[in-house]
């Protein structure tokens, strides 16, 4: 094999300035870096990363900690996560906490043995030795999507929250619903408590007055929202219009509403939150927030990398928008369908509206989040 003497060689250059170029650590000259890289494809010549890192003290690689990575949610802000970090020249080692507090903290510890040089997590609803052993080990790490606001010591990264899902609950008010139900998520995350907030301030702001039976909680998850939307629709005085919390619950909630017979937006009005890539392909077409996934993700790689060249700079939580993408399952007619932010990719080809499968045409099977 070649090594880097040999690349230094053919190239005409120290062994130093090899591993200049090949590691980022000090300007090169253009020509100079170009005949390093050349002698480098030449001989095929291959870093060690394991002698590097004994000598470094870094692996150049980072740990990821997401639950349901199966969810179109998490999959995008993996995308983003793998494009930000391989973009960086770091690898990356993935691992699935279950949302298990008891296996969050495993998972966590069998990456920290990999010596990552650092890690983001989605972290559980009961974070606790999840944080004990991150502060412990002084592990730097950004928290994801979910956030723990008393620990101020953590970068964090996600979306918002209440500020959308309250304008979910205005539009509906200012279609003339007085009985808005929510379908929330799994108790004790940070995405389910912001939401819920955002929801009373919705409807505080349309003067209407919050009444608990119409929050029912989905557990983050397909089945669980649809035996909680069963619930609301159980009611004597039930909601006239519905709010889902997130992606795998609206598939949920539609099941529930299909079983009942009720059409979408004729027998009850829907908003979600979370939009995904079929939602434009249902008729009526899913109105919804469209949180910035993939720059979650991007985003929570480089603030990892700020504190990794930084160690003892201020933590701080890092909020990007969402968008709210109007379109036809709250009630409004296709003629004032307007979305205010980018929608997702479309299939290729067009398809007319009467093509589109009915929101009854739906999986038999939802994804956990």
């Amino acid at each position: 094999m070649a090594t880097m003497a040999d690349v230094a060689r053919s190239a005409g250059v120290s062994v130093a300035t090899v591993s200049h170029v090949l590691n980022g650590t000090r300007p090169v000259l253009p020509h100079t870096r170009q005949a390093v890289l050349d002698a480098v494809d030449a001989l095929g010549y291959t870093p060690n990363t394991l002698a590097r890192s004994l000598v470094t003290s870094r692996t150049r690689s980072i740990g990821l900690a997401v639950s349901a990575i199966s969810n179109p949610y998490f999959t995008e802000i993996l995308q983003g996560v793998e494009a930000a970090t391989l973009e960086a020249g770091y690898s990356l080692l993935i691992a699935d906490p279950h949302d298990d507090p008891a296996h969050e903290r495993k998972v966590v510890q069998l990456l920290h043995e990999r010596r990552v040089d650092g890690m983001i997590v989605a972290p559980s609803a009961h974070p606790h030795d999840l944080v004990a052993y991150l502060g412990r080990h002084e592990v730097p790490t950004v928290f994801l999507d979910r956030v723990l606001p008393e620990q101020a010591r953590f970068d964090q990264v996600c979306a918002e929250n209440a500020d959308p899902m309250a304008r979910l609950v205005t539009h509906l008010a200012g279609l003339g619903h007085r009985r808005i139900g929510l379908v929330a998520g799994l108790p004790g995350l940070s995405t389910t408590s912001e939401r819920i907030t955002g929801y009373q301030q919705g409807l505080a702001a349309a003067g209407l007055a919050h009444d608990e039976d119409l929050v029912v909680s989905g557990n983050s998850e397909s089945v669980g929202a649809e035996r909680a939307t069963a619930a609301l629709l159980s009611l004597s005085d039930r909601p006239t219009a519905l709010v889902t919390a997130n992606n795998a619950m609206t598939i949920g909630a539609l099941r529930a509403l299909r079983r009942e017979g009720l059409a979408v937006p004729d027998g009850i009005a829907l908003c979600c939150f979370d939009d995904f890539a079929w939602a434009d392909l249902f008729s009526p077409r899913l109105t919804a927030i469209a949180q910035p996934s993939r720059e979650i993700g991007a985003q929570a790689i480089r603030v990892l990398l700020e504190r990794l060249a930084a160690p003892d700079r201020p933590a701080r939580t890092v909020r990007l928008p969402c968008a709210f993408v109007h379109r036809t399952s709250c009630g409004c007619p296709e003629d004032r369908d307007q979305a205010a932010g980018p929608r997702p990719a479309e299939p290729d080809g067009k398809t007319e509206p009467s093509a589109f499968p009915t929101l009854s045409a739906l999986p038999e099977k939802g994804t956990a989040s």
